[in-house]
This record gives C-alpha cells, sequence and structure tokens, in this order.
C-alpha cells in the first residue's frame, strides 16, 4: 500500500495573513480557495500584480498598520483605529502626527527597552 503525499495547504485566511495582506481586500478566487506550500511560496516570490498593489496602497491588516506606525496592536486600539487602513490614511496619520501617536510610539519604544533588558540579564 502505497501512499500518496498530498500537498500542504492553508485556509485562505492564513495564507493572507502570511502574505501581510487583509483577506477581504484579495480577489474572490484567492478568498474561496485553499491555497498550497508551493502557491503561498510563489506568490511570495513571484507576486501577481494584484497582491503588489495591495501591499502598496492597502486596505492594509492591523499587524501591518501598527507595524506602519511604529505601535502595538493595543495601540491601535486604543486610539480607536479598528478598520484596515489604506497606505494614504496612514501617512496622513503620520504627516499629523496625532498626540495618541506619539504617546504609543513612546510606549512602544519602552515595551522594547524593557525586553531587550531582560533578554541582556537572560544571556
Amino acid at each position: 500500500m502505497t501512499s500518496r503525499k498530498t500537498p500542504q495547504t492553508m485556509k485562505p485566511a492564513t495564507a493572507a495573513k502570511k502574505l501581510g495582506v487583509y483577506l477581504e481586500a484579495t480577489p474572490s478566487s484567492f478568498q474561496e480557495g485553499a491555497v498550497s506550500r508551493d502557491e503561498l511560496n510563489t506568490l511570495q516570490t513571484d507576486p501577481p500584480e494584484w497582491l503588489r498593489d495591495l501591499r502598496r496602497n492597502g486596505p492594509h491588516p492591523r499587524p501591518v498598520v501598527a507595524a506602519k506606525l511604529g505601535i502595538s496592536i493595543g495601540g491601535l486600539s486604543r486610539a480607536g483605529l479598528t478598520e484596515p487602513l489604506t497606505t494614504a490614511e496612514i501617512e496622513e496619520i503620520k504627516a499629523t502626527e496625532p498626540e495618541w501617536l506619539e504617546r504609543e510610539r513612546a510606549t512602544q519604544a519602552e515595551v522594547r527597552r524593557e525586553a531587550a533588558k531582560v533578554k541582556g540579564s537572560e544571556g
């Protein structure tokens, strides 16, 4: 009895997360099917135009928005930002530098300092 190896697949939501894109903004063909590991690798190494456009312009999922703003996902929530944002919206926030953004960046910097201190004391 020979077992045939089937390709490992993932749900579109998992693939979108690994690609750093907002699932609801992807083409319906992507949203409706399973994504194999090989397909994911191809999307990462040779992204189609729709993926390049999403990465460039958004809308971006919360982890990407938080990273682009230099804050945590919790910081987004505290600021009341619960929806995906486009690159233009993110750039507008950066340009206006609201008080909450400064506060959240300071909080994030403190968290990183503490993490570095803990890591330094462990090694």
